[in-house]
């Protein structure tokens, strides 16, 4: 039984509940006036939030606001939260609705570039090339995603979300974030599978 008891997935479940723990009594702190609270959040979470919001609206001085202003949306409703879903799924929550509303007053041109960041190491420079060319492709597959496609795979593939807890932040129900999910992984292997065979001819 002792064995069982320090399994590794024992170990990170523990390690997950006493995260939980501490997030849900920053949230206390900061319902309760403590500023500093709100700076500890920030500092466990503020990259998770500006990488959401800017792969949502792919410009980095308004993704800045809007975490901004979701920080400012979570100290003001600290007092609302319940405790009934994870602190990081509220918070991008909070970033997900601000995005969306960033994006319905100012949209932004498809064509505007993200910042690229290249490979490093060692790689050859033909390595390099095929990577940038790569990553290339997949950022010009999620331009060409809707918002609501995007924010299904940012929020299950790169923000770890469970698909019950990305719905609630999508505020659509679970079949229907599922749908955005398959179609966007379709879309992607589409692109990906194109070039492929482009660059072969």
């Amino acid at each position: 039984m002792s064995a069982f008891l320090n399994t590794p997935s024992k170990d990170a479940w523990l390690a997950n509940m006493a995260q939980t723990d501490r997030d849900v009594d920053l949230v206390r702190r900061m319902a309760g006036g403590d500023e500093r609270a709100l700076r500890e959040l920030y500092a466990a979470y503020g990259q998770r939030m500006y990488a959401y919001a800017l792969r949502l609206v792919e410009d980095p001085a308004v993704a800045q606001d809007v975490v901004q202003d979701a920080l400012i949306a979570a100290w003001r409703d600290a007092r609302k939260f319940r405790g009934e879903g994870r602190v990081v799924a509220w918070l991008l929550g909070m970033v997900h609705h601000l995005s969306f509303k960033a994006l319905r007053r100012r949209p932004l041109p498809l064509g505007e570039e993200l910042e690229n960041g290249l490979p490093s190491g060692a790689a050859a420079p033909e390595e390099l090339a095929q990577a940038s060319q790569q990553s290339a492709w997949v950022r010009e597959g999620l331009r060409r995603l809707s918002p609501e496609h995007r924010a299904a795979l940012e929020l299950v593939f790169y923000q770890g979300l469970a698909l019950e807890e990305a719905a609630e932040v999508c505020g659509c129900p679970l079949g229907t974030l599922k749908s955005r999910l398959s179609y966007a992984r379709q879309h992607l292997r589409g692109i990906l599978s194109r070039q492929a065979v482009e660059d072969w001819l």
